[in-house]
C-alpha cells in the first residue's frame, strides 16, 4: 500500500505554525504534532522511558510514572549538552511513532508533520517536501510574550538563539507561508492544499533522496 505525500511544517517559536496546521486540519488533512507526541512518548514508550532513566536517573520520573518536570528543567533543559542528549533519545522514538502513524493514514492524499526542530533533528530527511512558516522576530516575540506570560524577552531570545537561524530555514524550504499579521494566511494555505492534492504523485516521485 502506497504512503501519502509527506509534508513537513516548521518555523521558529511564535511563527504561528500551529495555527497554520489547524487550518490544514480543518481542510481534512491529517496532522502529526511531533512535539506533542514526544511529550507523550516520554511517559508511554517503554524503550524511551528506560533510556531516559538510564541516562538521567530515576528522579526524571515521579513514582506514578509522570515526568518530573521540575527536575528535568533544572538538570536537563537548562544545560545544552544534556538537552542534546535528551533530544538524541527522543527524536528517534518519535520517528518510529511517526512511521506507524503514516501507515495508519492510507487514504490520505497527503499528511503534515509539524515539528519545531524539523531540521535540527534530521527528521526532514523522511519527508517529501518542507513548509516553513515565517514571521519577523519582533512579531514572534510579541506573540510569545502574550501567549506565555511566564516568559521574558530574554528567555524568548535565548530560545531563538538555540533554533536554526530564520534565514537558513527559509533557504532550505520548499514552500514558505508568511504569517506576519499583514499578509492573509488562508489563501496561502489553500493554494498549497490545492497544489498538494493535484500533484501529490509527481511530488513523491521527485522527492529528495
Amino acid at each position: 500500500m502506497s504512503k501519502p505525500l509527506q509534508i513537513g511544517i516548521t518555523g521558529g517559536i511564535g511563527s504561528g505554525k500551529s495555527l497554520v496546521c489547524k487550518i490544514f486540519a480543518t481542510l481534512g488533512v491529517p496532522v502529526y504534532d511531533a512535539d506533542h507526541h514526544a511529550k507523550s512518548l516520554m511517559t508511554t514508550d517503554g524503550i524511551l522511558v528506560s533510556q531516559i532513566k538510564k541516562e538521567f536517573g530515576d528522579l526524571a520520573y515521579h513514582p506514578d510514572g509522570s515526568l518530573n518536570r521540575t527536575y528535568l528543567a533544572q538538570f536537563v533543559f537548562s544545560n545544552e549538552e544534556r538537552l542534546n542528549v535528551m533530544n538524541s533519545l527522543v527524536h528517534p522514538r518519535v520517528g518510529v511513532d511517526y512511521d506507524k502513524w503514516v501507515s495508519s493514514q492510507p487514504h490520505a492524499v497527503y499528511v503534515l508533520k509539524e515539528a519545531a526542530l524539523l531540521y535540527e533533528s534530521g527528521s526532514w530527511r523522511q519527508l517529501d517536501r518542507i513548509i516553513v512558516v515565517s514571521a519577523p522576530v519582533d512579531v514572534r516575540e510579541q506573540r510569545v510574550l502574550q501567549r506565555d506570560t511566564h516568559r521574558s524577552s530574554d528567555q524568548f531570545r535565548d530560545i531563538v538563539s538555540r533554533q536554526m537561524p530564520e534565514e537558513e530555514k527559509l533557504s532550505r524550504a520548499d514552500y514558505v507561508i508568511i504569517n506576519d499579521d499583514i499578509k492573509p494566511v488562508l489563501p496561502q494555505v489553500l493554494r498549497l492544499h490545492s497544489l498538494f492534492n493535484s500533484t501529490a504523485g509527481e511530488l513523491k516521485k521527485s522527492a529528495r533522496g
